[in-house]
């Protein structure tokens, strides 16, 4: 086949896609479309995706340990903030940490009139970034959400966080969550 005539079938073959990829609709069928659309009303929360990793709320969800902390976030409303993309470290107290504050602590704080001390407890638990277990040393100081921080000591080689232990720690899609044995208190502000 001549050169000049492959060449004139190529710039026609070129041609031909460019118009035909201009004359396709953009958007896509009905039911092409996905099934993790957020509903209007809700946030990354409400997404449904059962496929991929579960978020630190999932996790925490999931978890009969922790069905205190997840009893307060949905009264800080504070799901969908811990349900995007982060990433978070969490430290998570369970339920027997809860349990260890004095009677009445948790329910008074659970009232609509007590949000705003409620969040700031929630937010002393979460610090922006990921932070390994591995990667935790003795005196090490990170920043907390609410503006305040913790503070990291070794104890018998593994750490703790303001005293509380690290009892478990697991992996979301959004971050990490360190189980802790204690509820971790803000200090007072001056």
């Amino acid at each position: 086949m001549n050169k000049n005539v492959l060449k004139s079938l190529m710039v026609a073959a070129i041609m031909l896609t460019g118009i035909y990829s201009c004359n396709t609709p953009s958007e896509p069928k009905k039911e092409e479309a996905t099934k993790t659309e957020t509903p209007a009303n809700g946030g990354q929360s409400a997404v449904q995706d059962d496929q991929s990793a579960k978020d630190i709320v999932k996790v925490a969800i999931g978890s009969k340990d922790h069905t205190t902390l997840v009893t307060a976030i949905k009264a800080a409303e504070y799901v969908d903030v811990l349900a995007n993309t982060g990433p978070f470290t969490v430290f998570a107290p369970t339920n027997a940490a809860f349990d260890k504050l004095p009677k009445g602590t948790v329910e008074g704080l659970l009232k609509p009139e007590s949000k705003k001390a409620l969040r700031n407890i929630l937010e002393y638990h979460v610090s922006i970034g990921v932070f390994k277990l591995e990667n935790l040393k003795d005196g090490q100081v990170i920043g907390q959400a609410n503006g305040d921080n913790i503070t990291i000591t070794m104890k018998d080689g593994k750490p703790t966080v303001n005293g509380a232990n690290i009892i478990a720690s697991i992996p979301a899609s959004n971050g990490i969550i360190h189980v802790i044995d204690a509820v971790l208190l803000p200090p007072a502000k001056k």
